[in-house]
């Protein structure tokens, strides 16, 4: 499906940190990391990959996509689950090799796990501890994976 969202060749370090045109840096891989943030409450919800196809989609639609590096797939969030993060906010770092979303959720919940956010352990930090033992900051699940996702593998790889 042809697009209409074009991105700018890079030309200079002027244009990419202080132009208006939109020339994202993606890696070796093709890949931009986007940090994913509520609207609503600023909570980090997740940390996903994007691919210049994704990036494209996410601004036509307004609905968060993604690269999923385990699959090797376009990853439209909330397809399968009904938790389609909608975009409230899409912002690019200064040399534009970084994105961040802020979204709306359904239901509030984000991670294939079940909890609100992919980041619902903390890890203790300081003098003294050391054991690494993490901490889990979310106390219950948002919704049963299984019943969203059936017996579908986990995409994490091991």
């Amino acid at each position: 499906m042809p697009t209409d969202v074009k991105f700018f060749p890079r030309s200079s370090v002027e244009q990419v940190e202080e132009g208006t045109e939109l020339a994202p840096k993606f890696d070796e891989h093709g890949l931009i990391p986007c940090v994913t943030t509520a609207a609503a409450s600023g909570e980090v919800l997740m940390l996903g990959y994007m691919n210049a196809e994704a990036l494209r989609k996410t601004i036509e639609t307004g609905e968060a996509h993604y690269f999923s590096r385990s699959r090797q797939a376009l990853w439209h969030k909330g397809a399968t689950s009904g938790l389609v993060q909608k975009v409230v906010e899409l912002r690019i770092d200064d040399d534009q090799d970084a994105v961040w979303l802020r979204v709306a959720i359904p239901g509030d919940a984000s991670c294939h796990v079940g909890y609100r956010s992919c980041f619902y352990r903390s890890v203790p930090v300081g003098p003294g501890d050391f054991s690494r033992v993490l901490k889990f900051e979310e106390q219950a699940k948002t919704f049963d994976p299984k019943k969203v996702y059936g017996d579908a593998p986990n995409p994490t790889k091991l």
